[in-house]
């Protein structure tokens, strides 16, 4: 668990820095890579003795007898979540995106207006507009800093032709853990206009302290009939690699839809990623996830004590994930300008805010899962690079 370890990572096909200096022109001898989500630390050590048994094995051939697997999928949700998961509800896809996708096929057509609540994950939009439906953007009010959902203006946005709504809890890239009153008024809203309900709940084991997570299945049973979940062990151990996720659907007629997707797209589980997953799923890989998150809280503390000491900046205050969502419009520049500043003068990649959507103007999301001497030279160059404010 020696999270302040730096490991090099360049040259390793790492599209997160790898990728830097070609898409934003952050120099590669001296930049620091804030955009990709995913963390610099390795995950625990019974993920990394899972692959080593396979390499010793040296046969990578398909998995066969997923009861050990599922097992452990519904050991860490009843452990770790208060959730009584059974092997039948749960599908393994390649990722969450992947996920998302074969969803948006099973349970949409052609034209359909998805719900999304914006700002969020850009890869929402992106696998939508791919798919031909409509993106319908219900932005969530920013209420000093905080982001609150305003189901009294999306009512009046709805058009009659939207079919589902993609929930995104934890939020990313806002940090928020919704509070179960608020859960139910999105279980309200998705009955009021009858959607499919897809909570992406990727995030919900990186939750800081004095925070709740409640998972969407735990909050009303009556929308069961409409509800799919989706968890991963990718953001949760740093293997986002393995393109592996669980979508789980208790209702049996939703279920036998996106079976029938899935069959249709020939789609089949990644061995590494169940063998991953099998593994991460443990008292031992619980215990790493422990003391990861008391890391990342202190990264947390140090980014957000850094902005708050730049004048016209603010951080969102983060109740969970590893990406630190800061508002630049206090400094009354134009985007280019301080998205310039944050690039080019303190060689820092970060995702632009208007890819998350509507609210995202004027903000940057920088990933803070990364050793905290790295963090502390990213949060120095940020006030060299603001100084003329101070």
């Amino acid at each position: 668990m020696n999270f302040d370890e730096v490991i090099n990572r360049f040259g390793t096909h790492s599209v997160k820095w790898d990728m830097m200096e070609p898409i934003y022109g952050v120099p590669a001898k001296d930049g620091i890579a804030m955009w990709v989500a995913d963390m610099d630390f390795r995950p625990p050590q019974c993920v990394a003795d899972a692959i080593t048994k396979m390499q010793d094995q040296g046969v990578y051939g398909y998995y066969g007898d997923e009861a050990p697997y599922k097992d452990a999928i519904c050991w860490w949700m009843e452990n770790r979540h208060g959730w009584k998961v059974t092997a039948p509800e749960i599908f393994t896809t390649h990722g969450l995106v992947n996920g998302t996708a074969v969803c948006v096929d099973a349970f949409s057509q052609p034209g359909d207006g998805i719900v999304l609540m914006t700002p969020v994950y850009h890869a929402f939009a992106r696998v939508i507009k791919a798919a031909g439906r409509e993106v319908v953007e219900c932005e969530l009010a920013n209420k000093n800093g905080r982001y609150e959902m305003d189901f009294d203006a999306w009512d009046a946005q709805m058009k009659g032709h939207e079919t589902m709504l993609i929930l995104c809890s934890p939020h990313n890239p806002g940090g928020r853990v919704w509070t179960r009153e608020e859960l139910q008024g999105v279980a309200d809203f998705a009955k009021r206009h009858d959607l499919i309900l897809v909570s992406d709940e990727i995030h919900h084991d990186l939750v800081f302290p004095g925070v709740t997570h409640t998972p969407m299945t735990l909050v009303d049973p009556s929308i069961m009939d409409r509800l799919v979940m989706m968890t991963a062990t990718t953001k949760t151990f740093n293997i986002a690699g393995s393109h592996s996720g669980n979508v789980i659907i208790p209702d049996p007629d939703l279920r036998a839809r996106f079976a029938g997707r899935m069959a249709a797209l020939g789609l089949s589980p990644n061995s590494f990623g169940l063998y991953m997953a099998e593994a991460a799923y443990t008292p031992e890989g619980a215990k790493w996830v422990d003391a990861l998150v008391t890391y990342l809280d202190g990264n947390r503390q140090l980014l957000d004590a850094a902005i708050a000491d730049i004048p016209g900046l603010a951080s969102m205050p983060m109740e969970a994930t590893y990406l630190g969502w800061v508002d630049f419009s206090g400094t009354g520049m134009a985007r280019e300008e301080f998205t310039k500043r944050v690039e080019k003068d303190a060689r820092i990649a970060v995702n632009h805010g208007p890819t998350f959507g509507k609210g995202g103007e004027n903000f940057l999301r920088f990933n803070f899962a990364t050793p905290r001497s790295v963090v502390q030279t990213a949060v120095e160059r940020l006030a060299e690079a603001f100084k003329d404010l101070q």
